[in-house]
């Protein structure tokens, strides 16, 4: 079996990673490949790969819009792509870095994909490195938000001119700490911008020019220069850093440059630059648009509110997403509130949306979606806008419309019922927690935007292979079943057994295995002979219209690589039109075969997976998630090993889900 190893990584490092992480992990097992991911998200490196696995791995595939080292790579084939080709083009990546299009990457020398990936970086690197800054400035915006929403939810009192809490309190001090943690937002954005740009000697520069773009008396300011002031200290740094580093210097000097003398010089640059000549002018143009913002009244709020609804649903985290947000984020640190309140709905319309429609209508979906459905839902609740992805992926002319328009329906709501939001973040999860003002507003625009996402997708959608008649049919056949004569076997099986495939449902193994499908005494001796043994099984249970063909599929999938997972375990499975129904054989050869496992071990625990082809893309990768699941467990693997009846062996079997 082919193995694979792949890194995943996105600027902000929450739903993208992931996403990409999981369709490549589903793609590999669909495919037959051993895959294994590790996420470099917000909460750091997770499933890290080993240098056993990286010596191991035929191939690397970085799914990425972020820097990921690539040294510990080096003498493997790799492939660079961005993030979102992770979680729309996971097969398509597997079976290229499977072929010989994809060159071994040396360390210090690029690889044909890697060229592509800089070409592709250097067309638009101003994003790159926003959204660089934007990924390390979003905590403290939170952690800041949430805090004073605590304080003000818990600590408190009503006063003519609103909540206020007591000085001295207890309260006070939990404000005062997610106030400290805001005045990091600034210097935090433009370090990390200047980090993207020229490495870690652009830090000290960076990060010294945000304070002072957001403190202005340094340039006799009383509003100082925000984080268009931040931003524009970020970049300056970053690029005079670069410029610095070009300059040639002797070589006893070169040690000291990056942590005494670039560091210096640039802060120097930046800060006079802020001081003296940049500082005042960005801050008069901050303190306008700022002015401007909260003097929005009547239509020109509904025109802002339409904009920034739209923006974050079009492409759902993508450039236009995070502008919208990196603008609403940005006015929470002004105390302009009532900017990112519709950002907030906006945000967690798309993915419930989604999901909603999923339920209303089940016949406009296939079960993968309506699975889908599920999760982009839950999503939605914690504010994840990229759970509508997979919807718009697959359907974007009718997706993306509903979604934008159910976002924009909403935001101009929460802009008209003035909903207002402390946290850089949205959907229910901020409302819960305190940090939205006008709460029931909030949920009330919410609500709208949903319903009008989930009508509207449904309302474009046509209807999926409707099961109703596949029911009746299913009725008309089991009558003739009764009637019909010899010769006419084949046609009765096709038209007996084609409806019943769409009406099972695989919840957990003993749906698709029965006793008669289990064999705890197997008599082969050679892999071929165990084959035999387990396809003559499923063709006496009529699972199978042709055993030749089945077994020309199945030898095919081991030429293609060996489905021995190693642990005495072995999955041989075929998807084909001879497949009248779903169903695993399961059998036990108890002194063990060659199936050319991994690991060295031989195959004990055998099961064979029948799918037909019209379900494959559903049924087998459900199935294989089951069995892989349950028989990482050693003593599982031991009790079936030693039991002695077929009711032994299917009760466990039973617990397979």
């Amino acid at each position: 079996m082919a193995k694979i190893i792949a890194v995943t990584a996105c600027p902000v490092g929450i739903a993208h990673t992931y996403m990409a992480a999981e369709n490549l992990q589903k793609a590999g097992e669909e495919l037959g490949v051993d895959i294994k991911v590790e996420t470099q998200g917000s909460i750091g490196v997770e499933n890290a790969l080993t240098d056993k696995d990286i010596e191991e791995a035929d191939g690397v595939i970085i799914a990425s819009d972020k820097e990921v080292t690539k040294e510990r790579f080096a003498g493997k084939k790799l492939l660079v792509v961005g993030v979102q080709d992770g979680i729309r083009r996971p097969k398509e990546l597997i079976e290229k870095v499977q072929t010989e299009d994809v060159a071994v990457y040396t360390a210090g020398m690029k690889t044909v994909e890697e060229v592509k990936r800089k070409k592709k970086e250097k067309e638009n690197p101003i994003y790159r490195h926003l959204m660089n800054g934007v990924s390390y400035m979003i905590p403290f915006i939170v952690v800041g938000g949430l805090l004073i929403a605590i304080a003000l939810t818990f600590g408190g009192e009503q006063t003519p001119g609103g909540i206020v809490i007591p000085e001295g309190s207890f309260w006070k001090t939990i404000e005062s700490i997610g106030a400290a943690s805001f005045s990091f937002m600034v210097p935090i954005l433009a370090g990390f911008i200047a980090v993207s740009i020229a490495d870690r000697p652009g830090l000290a520069p960076g990060l010294i020019g945000g304070f002072i773009a957001a403190n202005g008396s340094f340039y006799g300011s009383d509003a100082g220069a925000g984080f268009i002031g931040g931003i524009i200290a970020g970049f300056l740094a970053g690029y005079v850093v670069l410029a610095i580093k070009k300059v040639k210097v002797p070589q006893a000097i070169q040690p000291v440059m990056p942590i005494i003398i670039i560091p210096i010089i640039a802060t120097l640059v930046v800060g006079i630059l802020f001081s003296f000549v940049i500082g005042a002018p960005v801050a008069a143009v901050f303190e306008s648009l700022t002015s401007w913002l909260q003097g929005m009244q009547g239509t020109s709020s509904i025109v802002l509110a339409l904009i920034l609804g739209g923006m974050i649903a079009v492409d759902m985290g993508g450039p236009f997403n995070k502008v919208a947000f990196l603008f609403g984020s940005a006015m929470i640190a002004e105390g302009n509130y009532e900017i990112m309140g519709p950002i907030a709905v906006a945000i967690c319309i798309p993915p419930i949306g989604m999901g909603l429609a999923t339920f209303i209508n089940k016949k406009k979906y296939q079960q993968a979606e309506r699975e889908t459905g599920k999760a982009s839902f839950t999503m939605g609740l914690f504010g994840i806008t990229e759970g509508a992805i997979p919807f718009a992926a697959q359907d974007p002319l009718r997706v993306i419309p509903s979604i934008v328009v159910g976002s924009m329906t909403g935001s101009v709501i929460a802009m008209l019922g003035n909903v207002g939001d402390r946290v850089a973040h949205g959907g229910p999860i901020v409302a819960l927690l305190g940090a939205v003002d006008n709460v029931v507003m909030f949920f009330i625009a919410a609500a709208v935007g949903v319903l009008v996402t989930a009508f509207m997708v449904n309302f474009l959608k046509k209807d999926v292979v409707s099961e109703e008649p596949a029911m009746a049919t299913a009725s008309a056949s089991d009558v003739r079943s009764d009637e019909v004569v010899e010769e006419d076997t084949d046609t009765t099986s096709e038209t007996n057994t084609k409806p019943e495939n769409e009406s099972i449902e695989i919840s957990k193994l003993t749906d698709i295995t029965t006793m008669d499908l289990i064999d705890i005494d197997l008599t082969g001796k050679t892999q071929p002979a165990v084959i035999d043994e387990l396809i003559a099984t499923l063709d006496a249970s009529h699972v199978l219209e042709s055993t030749t063909e089945f077994k020309k599929t199945i030898l095919a999938r081991e030429e293609e690589g060996t489905t021995g997972l190693g642990m005495n375990i072995a999955i041989p499975h075929g998807k084909s039109e001879v497949v009248q129904k779903p169903a695993v054989a399961f059998g036990i050869q108890r002194d063990g075969v060659d199936w050319k496992s991994m690991d060295g071990t031989l195959a004990k625990l055998i099961f064979m997976i029948a799918v037909p082809a019209e379900r494959a893309g559903d049924d087998h990768l459900k199935i294989l998630q089951m069995l892989s699941r349950r028989l990482m467990d050693e003593q599982f693997r031991e009790q079936l090993l030693n039991t002695t009846t077929k009711e032994e062996a299917y009760k466990l079997l039973d617990t397979i889900s």
